[in-house]
């Protein structure tokens, strides 16, 4: 009797160890997230059976993101604070790609690193054509995604049954994601839909990485303020072709030589002077983003040239270095800033995310911005400056201390 129990006991133990490991995912293999580039035209056509396109990142904009989305009807509502009837803008829109038909397909380098967590399950995509930058944002929810998809890898993603839409009027690929949060600030402003993240399985199932990253083919425009600002519009209007202008300028890697923080910052579109406080209570502390308490938003630091030009360093109060003093700012003020020149690298933007203020034609107080990966010490370098211009005296960032008075 006793054999018959123990023998049973083992088919039993076999049986429940077979069950745990059928249940485990199948680990990835080389060929489920690499592609050469010699071998990326037989992938597609075997993916695709009805033939495949790769779209150009702005062609793809316009040829699948409209300014209204198709997302929207009379029962499905975006949020509201989305649409401006004066001037029939959206600034948020959700615009369905197919699910079937050939396969439609974009490519691009990726600019971005979130270990610093400025770009927290986001980044960006880059792609040259006739030598000059196309860029899409990409929502996704992966944590710490920069582990699998690094800053310099080319990445190609199958869009069949994603989405691509705006959020804050800011172009982005993604799904349509419904808010319902009650307890958000302008909570009855916020509900309903808008572009949302693409679920991590659903983006790594899509997506193939070809080749190993290279960060030397990221492209990098460097240049001054004053000439961004020949560029583009400083000061954006409510009409559909600056709009249209904006949406294609948003991800550009830049470089802005010649700067220094000037100690201010935006508070709701009025510019003040950053003050000495503790940055978990005081919005307006010295440091790169002090907390909303938790609302969210992105804090904005105010970088100047020798002139009057100024743009928003934008920063996330989730960042690493969130509550490290700005260049040159420390315990007794902001008075040090002006003797630190020199470079902010970082992905450009313009973030509008209040219809109203289309409609009030209300767009002084908004200013682009450059959103840095990181800080000396915390993700890539992107904030270099030194002290009067001295290299040999650089920037060295440090972190509020409540105890160092």
């Amino acid at each position: 009797m006793k054999t018959s129990k123990y023998i049973l006991y083992t088919v039993l133990s076999a049986f429940v160890l077979f069950a745990m490991s059928s249940c485990e995912p199948a680990a990835l293999t080389e060929d489920d997230v690499f592609v050469q580039e010699t071998d990326l035209d037989a992938m597609l056509q075997a993916e695709s059976p009805e033939g495949y396109k790769i779209f150009e990142l702005e062609q793809f904009l316009d040829t699948f993101m409209t300014e209204k989305g198709n997302f929207w009807s009379d029962t499905s509502q975006y949020r509201e604070r989305s649409w401006d009837s004066k001037h029939d803008l959206y600034l948020y829109s959700v615009d369905t790609i197919p699910t079937n038909g050939r396969g439609i397909y974009i490519r691009g380098r990726i600019t971005t690193d979130d270990y610093a967590g400025n770009f927290y399950k986001a980044m960006v995509i880059q792609q040259i054509i006739g030598g000059k930058q196309q860029n899409l944002r990409i929502s996704v929810d992966l944590g710490s995604s920069a582990g699998m998809y690094q800053m310099g890898q080319e990445i190609v993603i199958r869009c069949n049954g994603l989405a691509v839409g705006r959020y804050a009027n800011q172009p982005q690929l993604c799904v349509p994601s419904y808010n319902n949060n009650i307890y958000a600030m302008n909570a009855s402003q916020k509900v309903g839909w808008c572009p949302g993240r693409i679920e991590g399985s659903v983006f790594r199932r899509n997506t193939k990485m070809i080749g190993a990253p290279d960060r030397s083919a990221i492209k990098y425009d460097t240049l001054t303020l004053a000439t961004l600002y020949s560029e583009i519009k400083k000061k954006p209007s409510a009409n559909t072709t600056d709009m249209s202008a904006v949406r294609k300028m948003d991800g550009r890697l830049v470089v802005l030589k010649d700067v220094h923080f000037n100690g201010q910052y935006d508070d709701n579109g009025t510019v003040k002077d950053c003050v000495v406080g503790h940055p978990d209570t005081v919005g307006g502390a010295n440091v790169f983003a002090p907390s909303t308490q938790n609302i969210g938003y992105p804090q904005s630091r105010i970088v100047q040239d020798q002139g009057t030009n100024t743009l928003m360093c934008s920063s996330s109060e989730y960042a690493k270095f969130a509550y490290y003093y700005l260049p040159g700012a420390d315990k007794t003020g902001v008075g040090g800033c002006a003797n630190f020149e020199g470079t902010v690298t970082g992905i450009l933007g313009w973030y509008l995310d209040k219809a109203s203020d289309l409609a009030d034609d209300k767009l002084d107080g908004f200013e682009w911005s450059v959103t840095p990966r990181g800080i000396p010490g915390f993700g890539i370098p992107d904030i270099q400056m030194y002290y009067q211009g001295d290299t040999e005296s650089p920037w060295v960032p440090k972190e509020y201390d409540p105890n160092d008075k």
